[in-house]
């Protein structure tokens, strides 16, 4: 595992404000996630918004992504490209938002309802939630980075779910992925487990499947699905650790993202 770098001061304020965006991003996109839209066109909704702000939608032509935005509907664990299939009544979607502003990134996801959900989907996305509330209480100065996978797969055996072991949160900053390498599942075998340092910027994005954790790659070089085609959902936070713990710098106030509106839900965790 390469050098993670420490943001500075300046460096800090500078991701905040890519943050704070990519959340605005994913709020501005909620209300268009109903039955009937296409992904494309939700592609488009985020790509005005983030341009329409000074900012570059970072999955653009990254590594030859042909669009602004993943949206990964039911078995798709992610990287899923918007395309012209319409969003049916009881899909899943994630919708994975990064933005680069004034040469940083910032990176964040939630997992939409559209229309009415089957109970397992509903199970499936609550519990990927909590996965990501449980990723974010592990982490203090201090501590093993391979803390995050132990709280990660702990909340989602526990709730008879499994956790994406092929891919991971990462370090962000001026590059749209850095060290660490951030597992969402126990750590297996040696290998580095460094300590939470603050100055510190990272991922955590969990991917929980209803079924196994192996996942398979589409013949268009992106697209990754369950093996077993079962249904995926997975929420996404970038974090700074800091001397007390950990800001989330792309806290959306508290409101949760499961459909066309912003829910309430009072026993939602408090991220920062």
């Amino acid at each position: 595992m390469s050098k993670v770098v420490i943001k500075t001061a300046e460096e800090i304020e500078k991701c905040r404000a890519s943050c704070r965006l990519a959340a605005d991003t994913l709020l501005h996109v909620a209300p268009s996630v109903k039955p009937g839209v296409t992904t494309l066109e939700l592609n488009d909704i985020v790509h005005g918004y983030i341009v329409e702000n000074g900012a570059y939608p970072s999955p653009l032509n990254y590594r030859g992504f042909p669009k602004s935005v993943c949206t990964s509907v039911n078995e798709v664990v992610c990287h899923g490209i918007p395309g012209e299939r319409p969003l049916r009544d009881g899909d899943i979607v994630n919708i994975d938002v990064t933005v680069r502003l004034d040469g940083f990134h910032g990176d964040t996801s939630a997992t939409f309802y559209v229309g009415h959900p089957s109970p397992e989907a509903r199970h499936l996305t609550e519990v990927a939630r909590e996965c990501l509330a449980a990723g974010i209480a592990a982490v203090e100065p201090g501590k093993r980075l391979s803390a995050i996978g132990e709280a990660v797969e702990g909340c989602a055996e526990a709730a008879g779910c499994s956790v994406v072991r092929d891919y991971v949160g990462h370090g962000i900053g001026r590059e749209f992925h850095e060290p660490p390498q951030v597992s969402h599942a126990r750590k297996r075998g040696s290998g580095a487990d460094p300590r939470f340092q603050p100055g510190w910027v990272f991922t955590i994005e969990p991917m929980i499947n209803a079924g196994v954790w192996q996942v398979e790659l589409l013949a268009d070089g992106w697209t990754v699905v369950t093996r077993d085609r079962k249904l995926s959902a997975q929420f996404e936070h970038t974090i700074l650790v800091t001397r007390d713990g950990v800001e989330v710098l792309t806290d959306r106030g508290g409101r949760l993202l499961v459909g066309s509106e912003d829910v309430g839900v009072p026993s939602e965790p408090q991220l920062s």
